[in-house]
């Protein structure tokens, strides 16, 4: 049975920059570079490059761009392979980095054997925008977790503690017991920490309705002890597709927890699970 009418007749890959992206066009039954060149890496420059073209596989690298890119490149019916960053750079890491050379290593990979890319597959655009307000919130999170810590230490510089207590009160309490003199330098520290409280639970109210709306099954997640609704729709978004996973199992190889494994001859013992870290975007 010949399978090469499936396959297409050119191959490419596309090393995406930040203002310009470098193409290398392949013909996939011989190998030979057919194009080489450079783009603007926006959506335009794109749709003007390749609508014309016949239905063609292109290879990318998992990035800042890409979740865009691939929808582009898409739309227009070509075969997009989203390449595993990390993993790449272990079949290919060389002193002689460039651009154009980065394109075709990409492009005669997935001409070769595309399981050697170990593709990502992107969330869709509802689900991107929709985990970037989560990652938007701990963000904010994380800048006022720092400015709390800032002020704790400057009063304890000056031989004085701040009482516990949680990160959404701390502008409010912490205000009686700063010392006068600190005043003039953690005053807008307070105002700002207030600020972003603020900020954050406009956010939350922002998931809670999302969830509510637009993922239902994040109801169920709730009923588990422990979970609340920004881990349950975390999870959701993260997965976004279930029916996409043969097994259960497989969720958990997916998120990086994965069983250690000590094969010896015929002992095969499935160990404790452990996190590896892996490219999501």
């Amino acid at each position: 049975m010949d399978g090469s009418r499936d396959e297409p007749k050119m191959t490419a890959g596309l090393d995406l920059g930040d203002k310009y992206s470098y193409l290398c066009l392949i013909d996939t039954e011989s190998g030979e570079v057919v194009e080489e060149g450079r783009l603007r890496t926006s959506p335009e420059a794109f749709r003007r490059r390749f609508f014309s073209e016949q239905p063609m596989r292109i290879a990318i690298e998992a990035g800042t761009h890409s979740p865009w890119a691939s929808r582009v490149l898409e739309e227009y019916g070509h075969e997009v392979l989203v390449a595993n960053a990390r993993k790449l750079r272990l079949i290919y890491a060389n002193k002689r980095k460039r651009d154009e050379i980065d394109a075709e290593n990409l492009a005669r990979l997935a001409r070769l054997d595309p399981k050697l890319l170990y593709p990502l597959r992107h969330r869709g655009e509802a689900s991107q925008a929709h985990m970037a307000i989560i990652r938007s919130r701990e963000a904010l999170v994380g800048c006022r977790t720092q400015l709390v810590n800032h002020v704790r230490g400057a009063v304890k510089s000056f031989g004085r503690r701040l009482p516990k207590c949680p990160a959404r009160s701390f502008h409010k309490r912490a205000a009686e017991h700063i010392p006068e003199a600190l005043w003039p330098a953690l005053g807008p520290i307070l105002e700002t920490i207030g600020s972003l409280t603020q900020r954050i639970r406009d956010y939350e109210r922002q998931l809670e309705t999302i969830s509510k709306e637009h993922y239902p099954e994040t109801d169920l997640l709730r009923q588990v002890e422990g979970i609340g609704p920004l881990t349950a729709l975390t999870f959701v978004l993260t997965l976004e597709d279930p029916h996409r996973f043969e097994r259960s199992r497989s969720v958990g190889a997916y998120l990086g927890l994965v069983p250690a494994t000590a094969q010896s001859g015929d002992r095969d013992p499935q160990k404790r699970i452990f996190r590896r870290r892996e490219t999501r975007c």
